[in-house]
């Protein structure tokens, strides 16, 4: 069974989601920015969500992580509890 780890940020609007990817992209660190920004409990651990299996996440974030590429920060991915961005940090089919 297909399973991955990945790590995420929580914010209320897309244009704070857009902000934080330019910020990553300019070589802000991932998990300091989880643990400044995001609304998610797993801010605390750098916005570390551990590992699952296609359909234990939202269907939204379910689609991005086992599709998108590993190790690149995808978003912002809009779900029912705001705007992700999200980084596969592994995954295993």
């Amino acid at each position: 069974m297909a399973k991955a780890t990945a790590r995420h940020i929580l914010v209320d609007t897309e244009a704070k989601c857009n902000e934080l990817k330019a910020a990553i992209e300019g070589g802000a660190d991932f998990a300091q920015l989880a643990k400044e920004h995001s609304s998610c409990p797993s801010g605390r651990q750098g916005g570390d969500l551990g590992s699952f299996g296609p359909g234990q996440m939202v269907k939204e974030f379910d689609t991005v992580v086992f599709s998108a590429p590993v190790n690149v920060v995808q978003g912002p991915v809009k779900t029912q509890f705001g705007y992700h961005l999200l980084e596969v940090t592994s995954r295993r089919d």
